[in-house]
């Protein structure tokens, strides 16, 4: 019984790296989001960040969140429908996926900050619903509750990071990955580490909708 053990316990290894490393995307991500830069409409007037594109709507307000010590942006912060979607582009290999990985990540994170996460299957594939502990002034400790998602794509990943109303109204929810599936992320030919934030800028010409 010991010899016959190893083997499987090797076999179920290998096949939870797999599940791992998988892409993990909608099925018809290619035609209705997130957009890879070959695959995005040219003439809808996009607000061009560099390592993505947004595509304007009413009621959206953009915000570029930027390292104090670097100076570089980060991070990419939209408000809509009484919510916060916060994305950030990242180069990915070709065949593999990041966002396996990336869940476990946050996970540790999540339970090492006292906080609880538990995965689900969103509409957008696996994600994360986090209830995280959080400082608040004069009312004192609170909790936030957080929706991490994900897509790979082709040699990029893209993650998202949902608060607000879309952590548990369905019409808002809804509203916040129509705006998360209409992203455009623009990975460049440029060769790129796995897991480097794809370089992103200001706008060239400034607007929101």
């Amino acid at each position: 019984m010991t010899d016959d053990a190893q083997p499987t316990s090797e076999t179920d290894d290998a096949a939870l790296e797999v599940a791992i490393s998988a892409k993990s995307a909608p099925a018809d991500r290619e035609s209705s989001g997130p957009f890879d830069e070959a695959e995005a409409n040219p003439v809808r007037p996009y607000i061009d960040l560099g390592g993505i594109k947004i595509l304007p709507r009413e009621g959206l307000n953009l915000r570029l969140e930027v390292e104090e010590q670097t100076k570089r942006i980060v991070a990419v912060g939209l408000d809509y429908a009484d919510s916060t979607l916060q994305v950030q582009p990242f180069a990915a290999p070709r065949t593999s996926g990041l966002w396996g990985e990336t869940r476990e990540q946050i996970r540790q994170q999540v339970k090492q900050q006292g906080g609880r996460v538990e995965e689900r299957e969103g509409p957008l594939g696996p994600e994360l619903l986090a209830e995280v502990p959080v400082m608040g002034g004069a009312e004192g400790a609170g909790k936030r509750l957080a929706r991490f998602v994900g897509v790979d794509g082709p040699r990029w990943f893209l993650r998202g990071v949902i608060g607000g109303a879309a952590t548990t109204d369905v019409e808002a929810a809804a509203a916040v990955e129509d705006l998360y599936r209409s992203i455009v992320v623009v990975r460049g030919g440029s060769p790129m580490p796995p897991r480097d934030l794809i370089p992103l800028r200001m706008p060239a010409t400034p607007g929101t909708a």
